[in-house]
């Protein structure tokens, strides 16, 4: 059996990205360790956990994932000012890259780690934390001599059709962000789509554990209320896929099962 380790950004993000990967993976016998860059937090914490650790912590548990750990640096933010950092830590898109990757690289050794899940090189939507995630993993897995790298993302041109649906049906989602053109990945650069239909109803459970997000007034709180509304079936039919670009020919006999070459 192989270990895995997840890196994200934030927490929800593990979810959002790879959760049914990260629960298929835990249900065949895998090691599944997440790593989040950040706390999700903007402002001092002091000595306690700031709630959205605490929430993934609970998401990690429904996914079936064995460890936890937080990298050590705040949340830098996604608006066009990046705000100092906060007394007691880092903001991620300001720590050097090299240190961050070392630190990762330790898990990674620690754990013996076998694969390394992380972000295209777009950071998905361009939140500056994720396109640090893909940087940082990158060196991280050169570092920890890791060879199999499965970076997440989603087909651009799915992208593009799914906002246009929110468009013309006028649902309450700010995607001023996203740009269509650029944003995530090309379909013919994508290697990897793994069916995770089976695990919708854990991927749905883990994402309602981020109640923070979930009822908050951040820019994909609407979404993430009216999806783990959803029926199980229907949660499963609109996220019931995953994507990654890596090597095809370097998936263990392991992991083939898993990270099955697109179509």
């Amino acid at each position: 059996m192989a270990t895995v380790v997840a890196f994200h950004a934030h927490p929800d993000d593990e979810v959002l990205m790879t959760g049914g990967t990260l629960a298929r993976a835990a249900a065949e016998g895998h090691r599944v360790v997440i790593v989040v860059a950040t706390d999700g937090a903007m402002g001092a914490v002091g000595g306690s956990e700031p709630p959205r650790m605490s929430e993934l912590r609970a998401s990690a548990a429904v996914l079936g994932a064995a460890r936890v750990v937080h990298l050590g640096y705040a949340d830098s933010g996604n608006g066009k000012v990046l705000n100092p950092d906060p007394p007691d830590r880092m903001r991620f898109t300001r720590a050097d890259p090299q240190e961050a990757a070392e630190r990762l690289a330790a898990i990674l050794h620690e754990e013996h780690a076998q694969v390394l899940l992380s972000y295209d090189a777009n950071g998905g939507y361009g939140h500056r934390d994720h396109v640090r995630v893909h940087e940082v993993g990158r060196r991280a897995a050169t570092l920890a001599g890791v060879e199999q790298v499965f970076e997440a993302t989603i087909p651009r041109d799915l992208v593009a059709r799914v906002l246009k649906v929110v468009d013309w049906l006028r649902l309450p989602f700010r995607h001023d962000a996203v740009a269509p053109g650029t944003a995530y990945s090309a379909r013919s650069v994508i290697t990897h789509r793994v069916n995770v239909r089976k695990f919708a109803s854990q991927k749905q459970r883990a994402l309602s554990a981020h109640q923070s997000q979930v009822n908050g007034t951040g820019r994909l709180a609407p979404v993430m209320r009216a999806l783990i509304r959803l029926p199980v079936p229907l949660f499963g039919l609109l996220l019931g896929r995953e994507w990654f670009i890596g090597s095809t020919d370097t998936a263990s006999s392991e992991l083939m099962d898993i990270f099955r070459t697109s179509g």
